[in-house]
């Protein structure tokens, strides 16, 4: 079944008030259906890129020509060179043992390896913490302001938590625009500093916010940046020291945003700003705008950084918790 909101998040006993009530089993599965579509719908261009050597495969013989086709189309769709390499390593070997026989039996143990590279990690989001702080990071252009305030919109009207949205962009105004009118949408708490003041300081400031008022969330978003660029990483890395020193363990989660269209230059973001902030899951965005949406996969597998969100486009409900199986079988099917 396709993940749900209350299965991302881990949470301490009953629902709060305010939260939506969880749909009768009818309801629910004609959801679940609904947005296996969107999601197939979405990784259309991905699946195109992998479909015509995928069914080639159905109708000859698993040969040397099968293999290397398959791994042309894998890297194509930007699943990686190491982990392609594996993956059809591994399909050879089985086929070599009698394991498959025949190209369907192919098509579906390849969608089984891949669901494998796509789970690792754990790909929860603890918010057991009073508040629980999440750290938005991200290069420019990636989603990553959107993707906060849609996340504040989901745990505020899903799950009925009291969330801070903390605009540490505070050099772009329409960032903090932007995010202002996402916390109304929410009905979530808004902090923001002064044009070109110390992000770190506005952060310090969120997360003081979040405790005095007992939030259960605070979220800071913080300003887009090259992970090519040293000083505005080390600005990063400064946010981060201080969001720990008003409260101790903080950022619980710090979730990176990777534009899904950069294919293999989101692997490189990703590896950058793990070393400089300690990355704890990633939110794929664009997949319904690229054929290279093995990224996804890529890496989880070559960083083990889990995917916890996934962007299928501009809708709210467009922002959904990623599961790796229902993942796998659309990149596939």
């Amino acid at each position: 079944m396709a993940r749900e909101w209350t299965d991302l998040f881990i949470v301490d006993g009953a629902a709060p008030a305010g939260a939506e009530p969880q749909a009768t089993a009818a309801v629910a599965e004609q959801q679940r259906v609904g947005r296996f579509a969107r999601l197939r719908e979405s990784l259309r261009k991905t699946r195109q890129a992998l479909g015509a050597e995928l069914q080639a495969t159905l109708l000859e013989e698993l040969n040397d020509e099968t293999w290397e086709r398959l791994e042309e189309a894998l890297i194509y769709a930007d699943v990686g060179a190491r982990t392609t390499a594996e993956v059809v390593g591994q399909l050879e070997h089985e086929a070599a043992d009698g394991g498959i026989v025949g190209g369907e039996a192919l098509r579906e143990r390849l969608t089984e390896l891949l669901v494998e590279v796509a789970r690792t990690g754990d790909d929860h989001i603890d918010l057991r913490h009073k508040p629980t702080v999440i750290l938005m990071a991200g290069v420019n252009g990636t989603g990553k302001t959107t993707t906060t305030g849609k996340l504040a919109y989901h745990l505020s009207k899903e799950l009925g938590h009291s969330v801070v949205l903390v605009a540490a962009d505070t050099f772009r105004a329409a960032a903090v625009e932007q995010l202002g009118i996402w916390a109304e949408r929410a009905g979530a708490a808004f902090v923001r500093g002064p044009d070109r003041t110390d992000p770190s300081s506005v952060a310090f400031e969120g997360v003081k916010t979040g405790i005095e008022t007992g939030a259960d969330v605070v979220i800071v978003d913080t300003a887009g940046r090259l992970h090519t660029q040293d000083d505005l990483m080390g600005e990063l890395s400064k946010i981060r020291r201080v969001i720990g020193k008003q409260l101790e363990g903080a950022p619980h989660e710090t979730l990176l945003t990777v534009d899904s269209t950069t294919g293999q230059n989101g692997l490189r973001q990703a590896q950058l700003f793990s070393q400089a902030i300690d990355v704890t899951g990633l939110v794929l965005t664009k997949l319904d705008g690229t054929a290279k949406g093995g990224i996804a996969l890529a890496i989880a597998h070559d960083l083990g950084i889990p995917v916890k969100l996934i962007g299928i486009g501009e809708k709210l409900e467009d922002l959904r918790p990623f599961e790796a199986s229902e993942f796998a079988r659309a990149l596939i099917s």
